[in-house]
């Protein structure tokens, strides 16, 4: 399933760093001559609690490829794995609001605000979480405004086979996003994280249609099949207004 790279392989990972630290805690122990529990390790450091003594992460690497480093039975290297299996899916929350405006005369729907605030679990990074809720906003507003795979009625040929006829949403087509988060850690994975890929789209397809839909209500249209091109939103009404 999607979604899956953070919950899965940000656990994996953080579950193996877990065990570099734990060896490198014996090492930096060994070379420290203290005990085991009273290192602790901190911004790339092991240290002695309560002392200024310590050893680097890069230092206690290269003894760890140091046979008369080691802890006597230790293995050498500092490399790990771990593999996790989350006991279920994890679902992302959120809510968007999204206006349009319509032109009656034209059919040309335009995105006139959207705000959404989103919860994906504990945020790793701010800003790609940013970039991926903004970017899986356009593409389902694209896939509401303008984006259709189109074929030829006879032939089944591909009209729409090139960026020349296939239709995308620019940086022109979205207005300002407001955008906050809500973050309710997940406890199906130690990290407390959720998929956030497909929230922005799945949001925003809902969202986008239902404006238009709403927009269209006072002209007498009940009914209207994406993509919300002009063409048909215009076609829509003039049909609405025969009835």
């Amino acid at each position: 399933m999607g979604s899956r790279s953070t919950v899965i392989g940000g656990t994996a990972l953080w579950l193996a760093a877990d065990k570099v630290i734990a060896k490198g805690r014996k090492i930096a122990a060994h070379a420290l001559e203290a005990a085991e529990p009273d290192v602790v390790f901190a911004d790339g450091r092991f240290s002695v609690a309560g002392t200024d003594r310590g050893v680097t992460l890069t230092e206690v690497a290269r003894a760890a490829f140091r046979f008369d480093r080691l802890p006597r039975g230790l293995e050498p290297g500092l490399h790990e794995h771990a593999v996790f299996s989350p006991p279920s899916h994890t679902f992302p929350n959120g809510c968007h609001v999204c206006e349009v405006e319509v032109d009656p005369e034209t059919g040309e729907v335009v995105l006139a605000a959207y705000a959404v605030v989103d919860d994906v679990g504990t945020v790793i990074n701010p800003v790609t979480l940013e970039g991926q809720i903004t970017g899986g906003i356009a593409q389902g507003a694209g896939q509401i405004l303008m984006e259709q795979v189109a074929y030829d009625a006879e032939s089944g040929a591909l009209l729409s086979g090139t960026l020349m006829d296939y239709a995308l949403p620019r940086a022109d087509t979205l207005p300002e996003i407001r955008m906050e988060s809500h973050p309710v850690p997940t406890r199906l994975n130690p990290l407390g994280v959720k998929g956030a890929g497909e929230a922005g789209t799945v949001g925003a397809l809902a969202a986008v249609m239902n404006a238009i839909a709403d927009a269209l209500v006072p002209l007498g249209v009940a009914h209207l099949d994406m993509p919300a091109t002009p063409g048909r939103v215009w076609q829509a009404i003039q049909e609405a207004k025969s009835r």
